[in-house]
């Protein structure tokens, strides 16, 4: 049975690709879950205006993306820590204390955005880069300094 497929399914296929599968697992699984529907003439027309407000979709998502970049590029943010002697923090600055940081700045990321190159044991500055997109990494500076 061939059928269009409405999402991205792992060892089948993508959005928009017509397979070939068993009517009972189309059925049984891909027609009652929404992931595909019978490959007929009026269905590719439905998969086309799919494929064209997904793209929409992606498009806005990715300008949203490009303009919160320019904002981090621009801002950087500071972490205050208690350290010790030699300037030796007790701990380490995290992801999540980075991103508490930016908070504060009127930023919102997710700390597995961020992307720490070394462990962040000593007061400085340092480049951290942050990955909104898989096209999209953004680096910028922190600053960590004594309470």
């Amino acid at each position: 049975m061939k059928v269009i497929l409405l999402d991205d399914i792992k060892k089948l296929g993508n959005l928009g690709d017509v397979v070939n599968v068993k009517r009972g697992y189309a059925r049984n699984y891909l027609f009652p879950k929404n992931l595909a529907i019978e490959a007929l003439d009026k269905n590719l027309k439905v998969l086309e205006a799919r494929k064209r407000r997904k793209a929409e979709q992606l498009a806005k998502e990715r300008a949203e993306l490009e303009e919160l970049a320019k904002r981090i590029e621009a801002a950087s943010c500071t972490v205050a820590v208690t350290a010790g002697e030699e300037d030796r923090l007790f701990g380490a600055v995290t992801t999540e204390d980075i991103t508490a940081a930016f908070r504060q700045e009127n930023i919102n990321i997710d700390k597995k955005q961020v992307l720490i190159g070394e462990n962040i044991k000593k007061l400085g500055v340092y480049q951290v880069e942050i990955k909104l997109h898989p096209e999209i990494t953004v680096s910028t500076k922190v600053w960590v300094v004594r309470k």
